[in-house]
């Protein structure tokens, strides 16, 4: 019998798409001859993936995982709504959230982890999957926040069931009074920030290109008023304080008041805010879109 080599399971997995334990069972089936073995992963149907990989996924769903201290975010995409309510793809990506909670954000390493309670990767279930439901997926990126001395609270918009969804939120916070409480805060947070949709947690954490950006865009409009730069320049300032208030989570409306800042309930709770991660279902995607 053929010697079935590494090489020449990456060869056939390159070739098919196929999962790496399913390309050493179709080599090991058919003697280490890799047309035979395409034919055979063909005949199970285990091939498909390849065909997939091409067309555009940007359905799917958010999941989120929570330990003590630490929650993770993923998201992970299908081409149609109709597969984020298969049982199969949800139970995906709410493992898939477990295991980033585990190994960390980055995506290779979440797809050479194995897979809860199987003897395969996160990417070979993720291959078989596709062939199986048949639609393209794949797992677009993925958040992990820490707060040793806190937690991560996190909140999902309309979630079909606990932990999934289409809008997700992380809040890493710290201080107050008893961890509930805290928790509750930071929920509430989690709501906010899917709602207003901020970039920073305060000004300094503002991207300086885009803020030089808005000045630019500020001081030409400024400009065509014709009045003098020292009055344009009291202009600019005032617009640049409201940017901040539409970007910058601290300097927002408190969406459950209507009325105090957000960093205004922060200081009366007693509380920090340390980062926050926001994912909404297929933004940044071009969508495919038809008549």
């Amino acid at each position: 019998m053929a010697e079935i080599t590494a090489a020449l399971v990456k060869e056939l997995r390159e070739k098919t798409g196929a999962g790496m334990m399913d390309c050493k069972k179709a080599l090991t089936e058919t003697d280490g001859e890799i047309e035979a073995a395409v034919d055979w992963l063909r005949q199970k149907g285990l091939s498909a993936a390849a065909k997939k990989s091409g067309r555009v996924a940007a359905e799917g769903l958010i999941g989120v995982a929570s330990a003590p201290g630490r929650a993770a975010m993923v998201e992970v995409n299908a081409e149609t709504d109709f597969v984020a309510r298969n049982d199969q793809f949800q139970a995906f990506a709410a493992a898939v959230a477990n295991v980033a909670l585990a190994v960390g954000e980055d995506i290779d390493a979440i797809k050479a982890a194995a897979y809860p309670d199987s003897t395969v990767t996160v990417g070979d279930h993720l291959t078989q999957l596709i062939a199986t439901i048949g639609e393209n997926m794949n797992i677009r990126r993925a958040r992990v926040l820490a707060s040793p001395q806190g937690v991560v609270a996190t909140y999902v918009h309309s979630a079909l069931r606990p932990g999934l969804g289409k809008i997700g939120v992380l809040v890493a916070a710290e201080g107050g009074g008893e961890m509930a409480a805290l928790e509750t805060l930071g929920r509430q947070v989690g709501m906010h920030v899917a709602a207003s949709r901020p970039e920073a947690v305060d000004i300094t954490g503002v991207d300086p290109a885009a803020l030089e950006r808005e000045k630019a865009v500020l001081v030409a409009q400024a400009r065509e008023s014709g009045r003098p730069d020292n009055i344009i320049e009291k202009m600019v300032e005032g617009r640049i304080r409201k940017y901040y208030e539409e970007v910058v989570l601290l300097e927002q409306v408190w969406v459950h008041d209507g009325e105090s800042r957000v960093k205004a309930v922060m200081q009366k709770a007693g509380v920090k805010l340390l980062g926050f991660a926001r994912f909404q279902l297929g933004e940044g995607i071009d969508k495919t879109v038809a008549d």
